[in-house]
């Protein structure tokens, strides 16, 4: 039987109603309207339309439904029911009788899919925060097992400066982090309960909606109940909070396979996340990280169709809402698995440490250092910049680096350099000129792996207490 047979005479047409169910995405909520049931079924026995046997009956049917969905291959095989919330009222009466059909009694559908659907990214939220930072520590790991090992930094994919191996894995824990906070704020404006809004204004039935926000361990109810039948913001704002972070993994794999390329060399892929080819024996092919960058695609991608489906709907539910499910799933279920997978990646991949140190002190990195060195004799800047630039091209005439040049062609260039001049282009004397917050000069470096420690810690007892 439909939920809402009662008013029509003639059947669906069959394609029709095969096309317009939203079981087969929609299941995925069966636990979140479990337990939303369960909280409304409370809230029916505090104003009277349930019994405490009544009561004790659907709970235990809810319960008796959770258990076959964890257990039962077959269970989910319904090709009459139209969504999830169908489902469990059909279930619900073939186990305990008639007195199921009385927990629908002052709600809708409206509301149920909207409390689902935020017990859902809520749900999201909190295991991908956990995954970022099961992540960011162990790029924290490896940044510490790194020590003093430097690599050449890029800017415009040309080599710019040396940095520390544990500086360019920071840059990666500080996006990381970041989303972290970013989906905890999201978190807040999704931790808001529709429950006791009915379709569009309101239950009407007296039922205490702090109480059921409390027993779903939402903060509040939410404030309009046209608004929160039809609100998809929560949905919205995670979805692009979920964007950003797999744009971020996007950026990480595309310079992972950069650096893995036998034109680098300095990343050595692992085995267990690569495959080869089926033609070329020697390939080692980076997959996971194409297939990471490729993924980021579909999850920015869904985020676009969500904010192109919500533009211009009338207020308040619509069926277009129904579409809205599908890309939100998939994004989710991407990072979820995603995420494990990339901090797995990181724990056993090789850094080629002395094509890096190599690397690191060639190309002209030292060039700025150089440059400063002139600034600390008095000479204006923009004058030791074009003077370190004539230093460059010598350089490039006899096919060396700037500690190459004798002190007598410096001097041709300007009469400030002296003997300390070499000494200043070691690669640690190099590194340690960047001696500011943020810098990878090693001491900075040291203090911004215990800093992002210790924030990871307070994220992490933030996520605790939610």
């Amino acid at each position: 039987m439909k939920m809402w047979s009662g008013r029509f005479r003639q059947p669906l047409d069959p394609e029709f109603e095969r096309w317009q169910r939203s079981f087969d995405f929609d299941r995925r909520l069966l636990k979140h309207e479990l337990a939303a049931s369960g909280a409304h079924a409370q809230a029916l026995k505090s104003v009277g339309i349930l019994s405490s046997n009544e009561l004790i009956t659907i709970l235990q049917g809810l319960d008796k439904i959770a258990g076959l969905a964890g257990t039962s291959k077959d269970f989910f095989h319904d090709e009459e029911v139209e969504d999830v919330h169908h489902f469990v009222e059909k279930q619900l009466v073939a186990l305990v009788g008639e007195v199921g059909y009385k927990l629908h009694s002052g709600r809708s559908r409206n509301e149920q899919v909207a409390t689902d659907l935020r017990l859902y990214v809520r749900a999201a939220i909190d295991q991908h925060r956990t995954d970022l930072h099961r992540l960011v520590a162990v790029l924290l790991d490896r940044a510490e097992q790194s020590g003093s090992a430097a690599m050449p930094a890029y800017t415009h994919l040309q080599r710019a400066e040396p940095v520390l191996v544990a500086h360019w894995l920071l840059a990666y824990v500080e996006m990381f982090l970041r989303d972290s906070e970013r989906l905890t704020d999201c978190r807040k404006r999704a931790n808001v309960c529709p429950l006791g809004s009915g379709p569009i204004a309101g239950a009407t039935l007296p039922l205490d909606r702090r109480a059921i926000a409390a027993a779903l361990a939402f903060d509040a109810p939410t404030s309009n109940s046209i608004d929160a039948t039809s609100d998809r913001d929560f949905m919205l704002e995670y979805v692009n909070s979920v964007s950003l972070l797999a744009l971020h993994l996007s950026r990480w794999a595309e310079e992972v396979i950069i650096f893995s390329s036998q034109e680098f060399d300095l990343i050595r892929l692992p085995e267990a996340f690569s495959t080869g080819s089926s033609a070329m024996p020697q390939k080692k092919n980076p997959d996971l990280l194409e297939l990471c960058r490729g993924k980021a695609a579909r999850v920015i991608g869904n985020a676009n169709a969500l904010m192109i489906t919500m533009k211009g709907l009338p207020l308040a539910y619509n069926k277009d809402l129904q579409e809205t499910q599908q890309p939100m799933f998939e994004s989710a279920e991407t990072i979820l698995t995603l995420l494990p997978l990339v901090a797995s990646f990181m724990q056993s991949v090789e850094f080629n440490f002395e094509k890096m140190q190599s690397e690191a002190q060639s190309g002209f990195m030292d060039a700025w250092a150089a440059a400063t060195y002139l600034v600390r004799k008095g000479v204006p800047f923009r004058l030791a910049h074009e003077q370190i630039g004539k230093a460059v091209r010598l350089c490039i005439e006899i096919d060396g680096e700037l500690k190459d040049l004798s002190l007598d062609q410096l001097r041709t260039i300007n009469s400030a350099f002296g003997d300390d001049f070499y000494s200043s282009l070691a690669l640690e004397a190099v590194l340690s000129i960047h001696d500011v917050p943020g810098g990878t000069a090693p001491n900075r470096v040291a203090k911004a792996i215990a800093a992002a420690r210790l924030r990871t810690e307070a994220m992490e007892e933030v996520h605790a207490h939610t």
